[in-house]
């Protein structure tokens, strides 16, 4: 049960992210420079190897470590792509939907088929993804086919690396298959350095951000970067047939952010904008109770397995 907890505390983290994500940006991200900016740091982690126990990992789990990191940036670049082109209200309901789907037939596969999964955690984990795609999705909002292979192509890699990197968890302590990811995902990132414009904006001169807008941008990377390790921890201490409960318990991220919204709408309307109507009031109290019904129902089913 403590991995429930920790990772729906993750996604109220995440949910906060997303308030000062949008806050600070203006549009879509450009997915380039912004898949760079947000892996690269995670390079950072290196420092604290001397004090965290390090295991030298081998040759193989090092692979795994680049491949894990190099594919979750792949995935973030696939997903930034996705909001630079396309409405978020089709990207997101798209993603939040197959994400869980492909995580659960990876790790059927790579387990080949020895995963227990019983019946309650089942229909625990359709409840959960019911209510993550109905809470997202807005009405009147059509999901066209290149949107849907964008975020198809982003779910399935986020899925990939999510399962390698349990992987890893299974062999290596946690800080040390933290660490090498995130090398793995800076090597990875440096690869879009080799464009021009991704260049530009990294290397710019002039601050991209003003001094209050700057220290809004360093809090909301450190609540990101807690919820990143928050989510992590759920993922190496949770039973691997569970991979794809996580995923589904994003749907609680939107909880979150639909309740902070509306109540920092009203006070602080650039920070958060909720439409308020009867309509959208009553489809997200519908998918809130389905995601509390999958929540609870998950909580009886393992508590009964003990």
């Amino acid at each position: 049960m403590t991995w429930i907890i920790i990772a729906i505390f993750s996604y109220f983290l995440l949910a906060l992210t997303a308030l000062g994500d949008d806050y600070l940006l203006a549009g879509p991200p450009e997915p380039k420079s912004y898949t760079f900016f947000v892996n690269a740091p995670g390079i950072l982690l290196l420092l604290l190897a001397p004090f965290i126990g390090f295991v030298i990992p081998n040759p193989n789990q090092i692979l795994f470590a680049i491949l894990a990191g190099g594919i979750g940036v792949f995935a973030c670049f696939f997903l930034y792509s996705a909001l630079e082109q396309f409405e978020a209200s089709r990207v997101i309901p798209a993603i939040g939907g197959t994400l869980p789907l492909f995580t659960m037939g990876i790790v059927y596969l790579f387990s080949k088929g020895n995963i227990d999964f019983p019946s309650k955690d089942l229909i625990a984990f359709l409840l959960l993804v019911a209510g993550s795609i109905l809470i997202s999705v807005k009405r009147g909002k059509t999901i066209s086919f290149k949107s849907l292979v964008f975020s198809v192509l982003a779910a399935f890699l986020f899925s990939l690396s999510f399962v390698l990197m349990k992987g890893l968890y299974l062999e290596l302590p946690f800080w040390t298959t933290l660490i090498i990811t995130r090398v793995g995902a800076f090597l990875v990132s440096l690869l879009f350095l080799f464009d021009q414009g991704t260049r530009a904006a990294v290397f710019q001169k002039k601050p991209t951000f003003e001094k209050k807008t700057g220290i809004i941008f360093l809090a909301n990377q450190g609540v990101g970067t807690l919820a990143t390790l928050l989510q992590n921890w759920a993922v190496a201490i949770a039973p691997i047939s569970y991979l794809a409960i996580i995923n589904a318990l994003e749907g609680t991220r939107y909880v979150f952010l639909f309740g902070l919204s509306i109540i920092l709408s009203a006070k602080f309307p650039k920070i958060a904008e909720e439409k308020i109507s009867k309509e959208n009031i009553i489809q997200k109290t519908i998918a809130i109770l389905i995601i509390i019904s999958g929540l609870v129902l998950l909580a009886i089913s393992i508590s009964s397995q003990k």
